[in-house]
């Protein structure tokens, strides 16, 4: 931990409204640093030497507080983990700005590995890895069968027309940061929409779900009975910043997408699907469906509706790139992966 105060983190004004809210939980002088990987939000470890939290905050200089809504993120954790749904515990909600310059709210910091790329994988071993894909599924049933309004979700979103409103949102997002052709995506678009499933009953949707987005460790997970010793679980679920209340199929499609292997060498853009032991989206699919007892017979569709939701992400990053607003490596090789997205959304949609 760095004792400087890290960009976007007033340790000393922290601290103050931490023993003001929480007299007792801080014992000592705070340090912290910035958690790297996040996509959107800042994310920060914190310690007082004895104890450590996360301090999750929207970005520096960010205009769409809609984006990013730490009140809702809070709200969501906050109802799940009295559930089994492991969810960091959370310790605060914050609002007003002048604490740190935007809303945020403080979390317990969870023990536990983030796994994003296959290379991440290799040192677990074809078997483990297997177990801790399959973990992941069976975490998504458990959020799936929580029952929104006895957690106090009911109001979390607007399940009613929730596919056709993301299918427009996410067109008019492609719209709005596009300067080129891009063959297909027109018909991808028009073929989702012409396929539009019937949604199941609304459930709480993380909206991002995928290995790197949760921790894993061994031992027990923060609920539920004791597994064998060395079992890795899922200890936590993060990055709920998309989180609402809508088709829980989208959850399952995305998942399925992220478990197909890209085979683009030295690609930006990764998956973990080419690890030794990980599982097929068949399996992903039928494993799923034998534990949540929900139809996934249109499962294609909302695989498909994941690549093109890919596609239109990577074209705004382009896009952005192409206007030089972006800064970092890579981000010149995120233009070529966009046609590839879009065929393999239109391929999945003809295969069904």
């Amino acid at each position: 931990m760095s004792p400087d105060h890290p960009p976007g983190l007033d340790l000393d004004r922290l601290r103050g409204l931490l023993d003001r809210e929480r007299p007792g939980l801080v014992t000592g002088a705070l340090s912290g640093r910035l958690i790297e990987g996040g996509r959107s939000n800042l994310t920060y470890a914190v310690t007082d030497g004895t104890a450590k939290w996360v301090v999750r905050r929207p970005p520096l200089g960010h205009v769409l507080a809609t984006a990013h809504d730490m009140k809702r993120e809070h709200r969501v954790i906050s109802a799940l983990h009295p559930t089994d749904v492991p969810v960091p515990r959370p310790i605060l909600l914050c609002e007003d700005d002048e604490v740190l310059g935007a809303p945020f709210y403080v979390m317990e910091f969870v023990e536990g590995t983030p796994y994003r790329t296959a290379d991440d994988l290799v040192p677990l071993g074809p078997e483990r890895t297997r177990g801790a894909v399959l973990e992941l599924v069976d975490t998504l049933v458990e959020l799936h069968a929580v029952d929104p309004a006895e957690v106090g979700l009911a109001d979390f979103g607007r399940p009613e027309g929730f596919l056709d409103r993301q299918l427009r949102r996410w067109g008019k997002q492609l719209d709005a940061s596009r300067n080129r052709d891009l063959a297909g995506v027109e018909e991808l678009h028009a073929a989702l929409g012409r396929r539009l499933p019937t949604s199941p009953a609304p459930a709480v949707v993380h909206g991002d779900y995928r290995l790197d987005n949760v921790l894993i460790g061994t031992g027990a997970p923060q609920r539920g009975t004791e597994p064998k010793k060395g079992v890795d679980k899922i200890k936590a679920i993060l990055d709920w910043e998309m989180s609402t209340l809508g088709d829980p199929l989208t959850d399952l499609g995305l998942l399925v997408m992220y478990s197909i292997p890209l085979d683009l060498p030295n690609s930006p853009i990764s998956t973990t699907a080419s690890a030794p032991g990980h599982p097929t989206p068949a399996e992903l699919i039928e494993r799923y469906a034998a534990r949540s007892g929900r139809d996934v017979s249109a499962v294609a569709w909302y695989t498909a509706f994941a690549w093109f939701k890919l596609a239109v992400i990577l074209e705004g990053i382009h896009y952005r790139y192409t206007l030089g607003q972006t800064v970092g490596g890579g981000f010149d090789r995120i233009g070529e992966l966009v046609p590839v997205f879009i065929e393999h959304g239109l391929t999945t949609l003809q295969e069904g």
